[in-house]
């Protein structure tokens, strides 16, 4: 039988490894510990095992690959791009911003993402998020001073301008980054007004946002989801609302009662403050099935919306959209004719949730009509950004329905 026998220092476990030794036993398994502290110079171990044995199928020659080639627990460094995930991010969260809406006569907002330059990207080494991003971005802004006295009267002066950052980096991840504001058309006293404005009550709107980029980008940024996504998909009670059914909720009978227990919420609706309700009607020319099954299909929203994307087709499924920016459960639906989600952005307050109803009409073939609403959408954030019911209603017409039209060819 051959033995290898191996040489282990006891005080930190090196180990020597040294020839074969030959012992003509059939059948020999011994452990044997002698003292050879003579031999080698320090207190050891004398360790006899036996051999792998070549060429006869013993495993322990054999390396296995897994079938699916899964990167398991993610020990293995991966690196992922993010600039592009980056772009969308940042233009989401800093295009058409209300910085000021005629208080003082003032009236300011952010407009597109004219540039974004630089890399971003997310490192995972076993299971430890190592982001990098060295980026530069410039934003265009306009704004008017009105006479606060007469708010029919035209404009006095209409102007517009550059928001600057030149260097958001993760080294200066603790740190708010230089953020320059310029005018580029009037330099008169009413338009340094604006300018000082903009300054007072802009500047510290476009930090905020961008200290939710470095958070996001600190949890993985476009690589969370695909991390979360190793992990078993489980309802807590923690993070969905105790109105979501059941997923056992799939037969008219008990789709009925469900639609019981969640029907009174809607006497709330009148008397709760602090929340607000979106409508929102689109057409496309296409089969109504055509763009149901777009919205509830996630490699098809991975398409449109260049993110990605977790999406349950089972009622009580869970959801997540965009990098996870968005999340919620499946409440009911109809196939082609109804979805109704509980529904969230991240950056609410924790455990508030809307409700989301879509509906599909067809009044003609290859015409279909898209009714939306969202209610309960809380006026603020939880980091005090009032904008969410707008960003919200501009975000459903501009990065999912105008984008459905663009991609699939439904009709602009």
């Amino acid at each position: 039988m051959n033995l290898r026998y191996t040489v282990l220092e006891r005080s930190n476990r090196r180990a020597l490894e040294t020839p074969i030794l030959r012992i003509n036993i059939p059948g020999l398994e011994i452990l044997l510990q002698i003292s050879i502290e003579r031999l080698v110079g320090f207190p050891s171990t004398l360790i006899l095992r036996p051999m792998a044995k070549y060429g006869e199928g013993d495993k322990r020659w054999i390396v296995e690959e897994r079938a699916d080639g899964t990167n398991v627990h993610n020990w293995h460094w991966t690196e992922r791009n993010c600039l592009e995930w980056s772009r969308s991010f940042l233009s989401s969260h800093l295009s058409g911003l209300t910085i000021l809406d005629g208080e003082g006569g003032l009236t300011i907002r952010t407009k597109a993402l004219d540039k974004l330059d630089g890399d971003a990207y997310v490192n995972i080494r076993k299971g430890k998020i190592i982001p990098g991003y060295e980026l530069s971005l410039s934003l265009g802004w306009e704004g008017e001073a009105c006479d606060a006295a007469d708010g029919s009267a035209p404009p006095l002066l209409k102007v517009s301008g550059t928001v600057e950052v030149p260097y958001l980096a993760d080294e200066n991840a603790g740190e708010d980054p230089e953020v320059r504001i310029t005018l580029r058309d009037d330099d008169g006293p009413i338009g340094r007004r604006i300018k000082d404005a903009f300054l007072a009550k802009g500047k510290p709107v476009i930090l905020e946002k961008l200290r939710i980029f470095v958070e996001t980008m600190s949890k993985g940024g476009p690589a969370k989801d695909e991390l979360e996504a190793k992990k078993p998909l489980s309802v807590t009670a923690k993070n969905i609302p105790s109105t979501a059914p059941a997923a056992a909720a799939k037969t008219p009978a008990a789709a009925a009662v469900n639609n019981a227990v969640v029907a009174p919420p809607k006497e709330k609706k009148k008397n709760k403050e602090g929340f607000k309700n979106i409508s929102l009607t689109e057409k496309f020319y296409c089969r109504a099935r055509n763009i149901y099954e777009i919205l509830m299909d996630e490699n098809r929203w991975k398409g449109f919306t260049q993110s990605n994307a977790r999406i349950s087709k089972e009622v009580g499924g869970q959801f997540s959209l965009f990098d996870g920016s968005i999340t919620g459960v499946n409440e009911e639906l109809q196939e082609s004719k109804l979805i109704v989600q509980k529904w969230r952005f991240g950056s609410w307050p924790d455990g508030l949730y809307s409700t989301v109803r879509l509906t599909f009409e067809e009044p003609e073939q290859g015409v279909t009509i898209v009714k939306l609403t969202q209610t309960d959408i809380p006026e603020e954030d939880k980091y005090g950004n009032a904008t969410v019911v707008e960003n919200t209603e501009r975000g459903w017409r501009d990065l999912i329905f105008h984008k459905i039209r663009g991609v699939f060819g439904f009709g602009m």
